[in-house]
């Protein structure tokens, strides 16, 4: 199994719904910027509306860091549209949802379940040079926590702005960092 860890954002043109438009989003408008994809498995589920609500609710905090955030499912935008106009936690939801209905995305995430022609709940911050920098795959029935990503996301821009150090075990924004050296080598 290969890493996806600093492999370069996979090139794509996707449709998506956001604050009442259909737009397209590609690869070209990431780049530039720091993004997560959000990858579920469908809409008009039991435990993906909690998740991006959840993210809706945490989505002033991820913007204000200068992050985008795309939940990804193969399904339309047309559905997300509908979804949308169904769903009252749905209507939270301010982000792009991009729609991957030929599972360019999924697959080129490596979340595909080609038998199902759905998606594994993956997470993935992107950074600005298009390289992925976290990825967390997990099984349909596991449901995720936007606080834990959010702690993730300020790691990673951490450790991007300061050269040379690094974050620990539960690291939240303004805990010190380590500084890796041979003085530190068996000493923590």
């Amino acid at each position: 199994m290969e890493s996806i860890i600093n492999a370069q954002l996979p090139k794509f043109k996707v449709q998506a719904y956001q604050n009442g438009e259909f737009k397209t989003v590609s690869s070209q408008d990431v780049l530039g910027k720091w993004a997560i994809f959000f990858f579920y498995p469908a809409d008009f589920t039991f435990v993906c509306p909690t998740e991006l609500v959840d993210m809706a609710e945490k989505y002033d905090q991820f913007k204000a860091l200068g992050v985008e955030v795309y939940s990804v499912s193969t399904d339309s935008h047309f559905v997300h549209k509908a979804w949308h106009d169904a769903s009252e936690s749905i209507r939270k939801i301010k982000y792009p949802m991009l729609a991957d209905p030929t599972g360019i995305l999924s697959r080129g995430f490596g979340v595909m379940i080609e038998e199902e022609g759905m998606a594994y709940r993956g997470t993935f911050l992107v950074n600005p040079e298009g390289k992925v920098k976290i990825a967390e795959v997990q099984d349909n029935s596991i449901g995720r926590n936007a606080d834990e990503l959010l702690r993730k996301v300020e790691a990673a821009l951490f450790v991007a702005s300061h050269d040379g150090e690094v974050c620990p075990a539960k690291w939240k924004k303004g805990q010190e960092t380590l500084k890796p050296s041979i003085d530190l080598v068996g000493k923590i």
